[in-house]
């Protein structure tokens, strides 16, 4: 499964699929569904996480001022280890393909982590008497698995988008990721869904013990079949070494795709259908050793230095999506313990058979339909965003999103209704359709603006030598989301202590997007 880091930096790697500037086939809209319930088992798994990791971690007595670190030690590990993954699979060599044993063994990982943290307080009580070495144990293994899932489920969207893009033309990656899009809101949905039904008074919830117990039934019988089908929809080519077919001095006609432009989210020039247009490519690349080209590897370094190296319009973006993500995040990890404590006034300390700890479930439970509206919302707010864009913009639309969600986190944390709080969950949609697509179309126009300046350059015998790759750009801007709940992880629960109540997160919530929204208007650069 892993790369062949034993060979020379000369080497260079190609899918059977790219040899011969083949075009890969038009893909039937059934395989590419097939490949987007990938993406609907990741959400629906997510969507559990984000209504249940919190209660699990408050019933097995995780402390207060602790639960938010959990939220940190994953993105950290990930904003790490994240290029180094991604380096891998680009070069994995294994016959089944470059990106699916990535996958499948992402998807093993989120698994176990999901039955970690959802059954960890079980295993511990059944197998260890001991009050203290049981409160120990548990904490512990229920730590362990929410980092390990979060882990996983961070890294696999990577592999999943990389796969579309080697097997598909560019028309079909436009329909699968619009495929991505309505998956992954239905997905989120239908597990805000689950969660929302109070299985203890269900046969099922009987038989199997406790909801937790039933949510782990659920997302292991969606997670095991979606992966299934999307690991079977469409074939994919495994690497071969072409430095044998090619003189050690020439340089390739076509280059093959560096590490750092497969993880892109718009390019609609340099790279199509998988291929590097070599009228482009060869200008910043013609007076450069060819294994210095090939041999290019996206690093923590090359992150960091392309923050600092980059455009004033692109790093004004990363930090747009930084400060959107810090207030989505800070509202979406901590809404179900905020509708059982705040408006439900319910209390996750309390013995499990008491009225206040009922209550406090009671409240998880209705959380998860607020979320389930978020998720709903979600997709129909995206389906319609093509529509909306024509009349009002991508500034139109960037500033939409923060403005609804400031305002509505800002109503549910100073007047905290069940009604009105489930009302406003539709803002949560906006916020989220608008952070998945928005960033991207930007960036994707800023890529199409510079290769219409490189264009115009090489015809005046002047042509780009910047090495700075697409690639790179939309890596650096999907670690604002890791970055992001670094920042969560590591000031919430500060907060929280400070004001001793959780509306905090939702009042921070909605002052960040508000900020976020002067951000997007004054210092974001708009094409056109």
């Amino acid at each position: 499964m892993g790369g062949d880091s034993g060979q020379p930096r000369s080497h260079t790697y190609t899918s059977l699929a790219e040899d011969g500037h083949v075009e890969p086939p038009k893909r039937p809209t059934g395989r590419l569904i097939m490949h987007s319930m990938a993406m609907f088992g990741r959400e629906f798994c997510y969507a559990v996480e984000a209504a249940y990791v919190t209660p699990v971690l408050l019933s097995v007595g995780l402390p207060r001022g602790l639960y938010s670190v959990v939220w940190l030690l994953s993105p950290v590990l990930g904003f790490l280890l994240q290029p180094v993954v991604g380096s891998a699979s680009d070069h994995s060599r294994a016959g089944w393909g470059r990106r699916r044993p990535y996958i499948l063994t992402l998807g093993v990982m989120m698994l176990l982590g999901m039955a970690l943290y959802l059954n960890g307080d079980s295993v511990t009580s059944a197998l260890i008497a001991d009050p203290r070495r049981k409160l120990i144990w548990a904490i512990t293994i229920t730590m362990m698995g929410v980092v390990l899932f979060d882990f996983a489920a961070d890294f696999i969207d990577g592999p999943i988008k990389a796969y579309l893009f080697d097997v598909c033309s560019h028309q079909d990656k436009e329909r699968g990721l619009h495929y991505h899009a309505l998956f992954t809101g239905f997905g989120g949905a239908l597990g805000y869904l689950l969660g929302a039904i109070d299985w203890t008074h269900l046969k099922l919830g009987r038989v199997l013990g406790t909801e937790f117990q039933v949510m782990f039934f659920f997302s292991t019988l969606v997670l095991t079949s979606c992966f299934t089908i999307h690991l079977c929809s469409i074939p994919e080519a495994p690497l071969r070494d072409v430095a044998k077919d090619i003189p050690p001095q020439q340089v390739p006609r076509d280059p093959p795709l560096s590490s750092d432009r497969l993880y892109e989210y718009g390019s609609i020039e340099k790279v199509k259908n998988g291929y590097v247009n070599p009228e482009l490519e060869m200008q910043g690349v013609k007076n450069k050793n060819p294994a210095e080209q090939t041999g290019r590897t996206m690093t923590v370094k090359s992150l960091l230095r392309a923050l600092v190296s980059m455009p004033a319009h692109y790093r004004c973006l990363c930090l747009s999506h930084l400060i959107g993500w810090t207030a989505f995040l800070s509202n979406m990890l901590f809404f179900t313990d905020f509708m059982g404590q705040i408006v439900y006034h319910g209390n996750p300390y309390s013995a499990h058979n008491a009225t206040e700890f009922l209550i406090y479930e009671r409240g998880v439970e209705v959380g998860c339909w607020g979320l389930c509206i978020n998720a709903v919302f979600s997709s129909l707010y995206s389906y319609f965003q093509k529509a909306l864009v024509s009349y009002v913009g991508l500034k139109g639309l960037y500033f939409l999103g923060y403005l609804l969600f400031g305002l509505g986190t800002g109503f549910i944390g100073l007047f905290p209704n069940v009604y009105s709080t489930l009302v406003l969950c539709t803002s949560f949609g906006v916020m989220s359709s608008t952070l998945y697509t928005v960033p991207f179309n930007l960036m994707a126009e800023y890529h199409h603006e510079e290769q219409e300046q490189q264009r115009q350059q090489a015809h005046g015998g002047d042509p780009d030598s910047s090495g700075r790759g697409q690639g790179l750009d939309c890596a650096t801007l999907t670690c604002m989301v890791q970055l992001a709940q670094i920042l969560v992880g590591g000031g919430l629960g500060f907060l929280v202590n400070m004001a001793g109540s959780v509306v905090v997160v939702v009042i921070t919530a909605s002052a960040v997007a508000l900020i976020g929204c002067c951000f997007v208007a004054l210092f974001v650069r708009y094409v056109g």
